[in-house]
């Protein structure tokens, strides 16, 4: 154990978190999800595929739906080089039939899905005062319709076939705290939280567990031009962190394959925040209030 230097002056210097284990790495067992089919929407890209991917170490066979041929082409080369079955299928999450139609083609190809990933969602920062009437509907829709329909498919199945499962939804931290910026997703994300809690309880009785997933600030390439852009604009993103660091695309994964885990069966109806304590910051003295069109680099607003 080592102590400071008492004859240093000032406070010393912040370490931050440490850097999480390689990519690879587990702390489950080997084979923890052998046997088992989960079904991750949004999973060609992103966190999504993030998540794809640890379970896919795990043994897991995957189910990849997303809306976008292309990004379930590319999803289905890397995820199948990480040595489980992969099936990409398209779908709307929007669209209850083809929900259905994705679940049918997931049971005959691997059975019925045992784990259910609700990653899909849509978001871009705007002004709420911005925002058109279809905007707020397509991100309402995806994130928070599209989140329900998928879960109640699945539970459906599992109902009928009297199977446990595992549903996790990947929600946002201004779930709680609203988002100034993101006035539509924030609202569809508290939504998604409270589901969390609503469905862990209905569908508990029958096996059936449910929680929420929230990431923190984790660069990844499916962000969208106008979050990547307002990144770039913060050139300390680590240092606005109180871990002092940025989050890993795996380390949501690691959380994810540990809820629906075996180690994992008694939590249910919980929204775990993986962001390094970030969304808790609170400042002894309140910043100045920087309006949202300005952090967006927006002129005065012209109806």
């Amino acid at each position: 154990m080592t102590t400071a230097d008492p004859t240093a002056s000032g406070p010393p210097a912040p370490i931050g978190l440490p850097a999480p284990p390689p990519l690879g790495a587990s702390a489950l067992p080997d084979g923890t999800f052998a046997g088992s089919v989960v079904l991750v929407t949004g999973g060609g890209t992103g966190l999504g595929k993030a998540i794809a991917s640890e379970f896919a170490r795990l043994g897991a066979d995957l189910v990849v739906a997303s809306r976008k041929s292309e990004h379930l082409a590319a999803a289905e080369e890397a995820l199948g080089a990480l040595g489980g079955r992969v099936l990409a299928v398209a779908c709307d999450i929007r669209d209850a039939d083809q929900i259905a139609a994705a679940f049918d083609a997931a049971e005959s190809a691997f059975g019925v899905p045992d784990v259910l990933v609700n990653n899909a969602a849509a978001n871009f920062p705007s002004p709420a005062e911005d925002l058109s009437p279809n905007a707020w509907r397509t991100v309402v829709d995806i994130t928070l319709n599209g989140t329900y329909l998928c879960s109640r498919e699945f539970a459906r199945r599992h109902l009928a076939a009297r199977t446990p499962g595992s549903i996790i939804n990947v929600g946002a931290s201004y779930a709680w705290t609203g988002g100034p910026g993101f006035a539509h997703s924030a609202a569809a994300k508290a939504g998604v939280k409270n589901m969390v809690e609503t469905l862990a309880v209905e569908w508990g009785p029958h096996g059936i567990q449910v929680n929420g997933l929230v990431p923190g600030l984790v660069p990844h390439e499916d962000m969208t031009a106008d979050i990547q852009a307002n990144l770039a604009r913060n050139t300390s993103n680590a240092a606005s962190q109180p871990a002092l660091r940025v989050g890993l695309p795996r380390e949501l994964g690691w959380a994810a394959t540990f809820l629906a885990s075996p180690y994992g069966s008694f939590i249910s109806g919980h929204t775990l925040v993986v962001d390094g304590a970030n969304w808790q910051r609170r400042h002894l003295t309140n910043p100045a209030i920087v309006p949202v069109r300005e952090q967006l680099g927006r002129g005065p607003f012209e109806p």
